[in-house]
């Protein structure tokens, strides 16, 4: 069954990894990608998004998007991670191609009015484009057939802060609206994507079948390595953006659970992500005022990350 998507991203080397597999998996139907800040400016988001695709000798529409967040100033981009340019500072080939002349808020609307009920989007960087959506056309909750989140965090706790996963902190009012809208959503937060490492041995047998998109995804990844190396001890990455396209396409490689989202806006707690499972008293029923939606808390990470390298391989 082939899933139409809009995959809104800032990429980023997983996210590169994520655009791979969208572009090659035989079941996914990418309509167009939209650009975010967050791993990178949204200017290289762009470039980096045209480029994928065109390595990959794919037309892809590209639309840019949110530059800053909505309310709060934005914080740079986090080069020691992803490289300045977003791909492990690797040499990278110039760009032919251009973005679309709408704007990334636009390609949604658009693209999921022309066809209803049927396209999914995949956000996997921080929420602006999403938020900037619903402001140009609140029914698109009624429209989309689901919103699959890479953000967030319930039980792992956070990665920019002690309980804040980075998407949702880069802008959490954007986060707070998109995941409180009443839309079809699942979030894939820190709690499954903690759990897949995608180790040296799988990233040679992608490379091996990417072509000249394989050489930039393998050079971008060994600097995400060092990086994992020396923030979680382990020897790979976790792919983060690449496990909401996996759910979109094997849902039963995860568990999850039906409840109430929230985001902390502000204070010590920005950018956390709370969840209230469905059906369970608290103290008082503000946690559980929210639409429902299904959040991501188990996975077969060895499962995914073979699936993962089995697509581009």
């Amino acid at each position: 069954m082939a899933h139409p998507i809009i995959f809104d991203t800032d990429p980023g080397v997983d996210d590169a990894q994520a655009i791979a597999i969208a572009l090659a998996h035989p079941d996914i139907e990418l309509l167009g990608m939209t650009t975010t800040y967050g791993n990178v400016d949204v200017t290289t988001a762009t470039h980096n998004a045209l480029l994928l695709a065109e390595l990959a000798d794919q037309a892809i529409p590209v639309a840019q998007g949110a530059a800053a967040p909505m309310v709060k100033p934005r914080h740079p981009a986090p080069a020691h991670i992803h490289g300045a340019n977003g791909l492990g500072d690797i040499d990278l080939p110039g760009v032919r191609g251009q973005a679309e002349p709408r704007s990334a808020a636009q390609f949604i609307v658009d693209t999921v009015n022309a066809r209803p009920g049927e396209v999914s989007l995949i956000a996997v960087g921080p929420l602006g484009n999403l938020a900037a959506a619903l402001q140009l056309d609140p029914a698109l909750i009624d429209k989309v057939k689901q919103v699959v989140v890479m953000g967030g965090s319930i039980k792992e706790g956070g990665n920019v802060t002690p309980v804040a996963e980075a998407n949702i902190f880069n802008d959490p009012h954007a986060a707070a609206r998109v995941l409180t809208a009443g839309w079809p959503l699942v979030m894939v937060g820190l709690d499954v994507t903690h759990r897949c490492v995608l180790s040296p041995s799988h990233m040679a047998r992608i490379e091996a079948g990417q072509g000249k998109l394989g050489d930039v995804l393998a050079g971008s990844y060994a600097f995400y390595r060092d990086f994992y190396q020396e923030m979680l001890g382990i020897d790979g990455c976790c792919p983060h953006d690449s496990c909401a396209l996996a759910w979109l396409v094997r849902p039963e490689l995860f568990t999850s659970q039906r409840g109430h989202l929230n985001v902390a806006t502000e204070g010590d707690a920005e950018g956390q992500t709370i969840f209230a499972p469905e059906n369970r008293a608290f103290i008082e029923p503000r946690w559980s005022r929210s639409p429902l939606a299904d959040v991501c808390l188990g996975v077969d990470g060895d499962a995914v990350v073979e699936w993962i390298t089995e697509t581009l391989a």
